[in-house]
């Protein structure tokens, strides 16, 4: 990892950049994919599943036998894992829900907001090296939750054209019978434009890489949305000397093996800690089955020291992280949680790793990355829902705002809408008359 001390905030911008992902440079890809799937459905489905994933895929839809036995194919331990995840998870989400209260803004107007979901919406869940199952909870226990009318999986095959049990077991728990076996670009112009098999959504989640970001940037550029703007994954930790270095190790390479892209970043007030770590991270290391992976992004990863808290809550909130683990001595949590503006989620103490909230806490583990943390929040309830305004206006209340409004309208030059208010009026008082 690189060691810093002290840098001064005109050259934070360097430590707080992520790695650059050109999205021009697969425009070309993206677009290509689109129109394809836009214009020959489900076969340029097959044509870009043999292209990208190397197998055959002649059905994409996973039948309602297939997820009932995918559970046969696990241990139960993991299945007893899933469901407890799946438990907290869905105990968090619950709560989020909020009632309708009505608000008499003027006697005789009332004004309310109301949830409604979202009808039609697509998860994506990346199956390659690490296949996502626990993506699957984190993006189908809120759907559900919501009451969105259809939810759409997809999934990328592996080489042998199968999906792994984990994520079918999954999927299946929380009710989830839509499940196609098509991944990468391809899966996202599928649920952007609907085919044959995959059916058109209104919005798309999840995460995945550079050509799954870029493909839900298109998606949304062609009336679809999407739940955020998503790179690499990331994590920032700020520790003190209270701290456990080998935690913290762990911490950083739970999220390097990530991907050779993930950005992990150590932020300390010890010099002495910062060597403990950087000792403990080389040591965890080799006994890592993804090394390869962990090793290139610790190499790309900071150590960085500050002497004084301004400069150091400062900057975790000029970097924004997605993930962000706080671990100092308890007289100092407050002074930090409550000046903390931007992050994704956040971990305090020494016994709540990053892992945690990736699994089994409760919250939600999509969230925003690439500094987009300072104006987006994590997947949550809402994310599956849009809110609706009503309001109620009776004669009374026509009559108490009525000349506001006609005052408004007409220095806005808006005749019609003053019109529309004057009519009213004057039909109240000829009925007092």
């Amino acid at each position: 990892m690189k060691k810093i001390i002290n840098p001064k905030r005109i050259i934070w911008r360097k430590f707080t950049k992520r790695p650059n992902i050109n999205l021009k440079e697969l425009d070309d890809t993206v677009n290509k994919v689109f129109n394809a799937v836009k214009e020959n459905g489900d076969e340029a489905l097959k044509k870009f599943t043999l292209l990208y994933d190397k197998t055959v895929v002649n059905n994409f839809r996973i039948s309602e036998h297939e997820l009932i036995v995918a559970g046969e194919n696990l241990a139960a331990e993991l299945k007893d894992a899933i469901n407890l995840a799946k438990n907290n998870i869905e105990k968090f989400h619950v709560s989020q829900k909020t009632r309708k209260k009505i608000v008499e803004t003027t006697n005789g107007v009332e004004c309310w907001q109301e949830s409604r979901p979202i009808e039609k919406v697509g998860l994506y869940i990346p199956g390659g090296s690490a296949p996502l199952f626990s993506t699957v909870l984190m993006l189908g226990v809120p759907a559900v939750i919501s009451g969105c009318k259809e939810i759409t999986l997809c999934t990328p095959p592996n080489k042998n054209g199968d999906i792994h049990p984990a994520i079918l077991y999954t999927a299946n728990l929380i009710g989830i019978k839509n499940v196609f076996k098509v991944g990468g670009i391809q899966s996202i112009a599928a649920m952007t434009f609907g085919t044959e098999t995959v059916p058109k959504v209104y919005k798309i989640f999840g995460p995945g890489n550079r050509f799954v970001t870029a493909a839900k940037q298109t998606a949304f550029m062609n009336g679809v949305a999407i739940d955020m703007p998503a790179g690499p994954s990331e994590l920032l930790i700020l520790a003190d000397k209270t701290t456990n270095p080998s935690f913290v190790a762990a911490d950083l390479l739970s999220q390097a093996e990530h991907g050779k892209d993930s950005q992990v970043i150590c932020v300390v007030n010890n010099l002495e800690l910062m060597t403990a770590i950087e000792n403990e991270v080389e040591k965890q290391l080799n006994e890592l089955p993804r090394k390869n992976i962990a090793e290139v992004s610790i190499q790309n990863s900071q150590l960085i020291y500050f002497d004084k808290k301004k400069d150091i809550i400062d900057f975790i909130n000029e970097y924004a992280p997605e993930h962000f683990i706080l671990s100092v001595q308890k007289e100092d949590e407050n002074y930090y949680i409550g000046n903390l503006n931007n992050a994704g989620s956040v971990f305090i103490g020494k016994y709540t790793p990053e892992s945690a909230g990736d699994y089994a806490s409760g919250t939600n583990h999509t969230l925003p990355t690439n500094g987009y943390a300072k104006t987006y929040g994590g997947i949550n309830l809402d994310s599956f829902n849009k809110k609706i305004s009503f309001q109620r206006i009776s004669k009374k209340g026509i009559s108490n705002i009525g000349s506001v409004i006609e005052i408004m309208a007409e220095a806005e030059s808006l005749q019609a809408h003053k019109n529309a208010i004057t009519i009213r009026l004057k039909s109240i008082k000829n009925e007092t008359n």
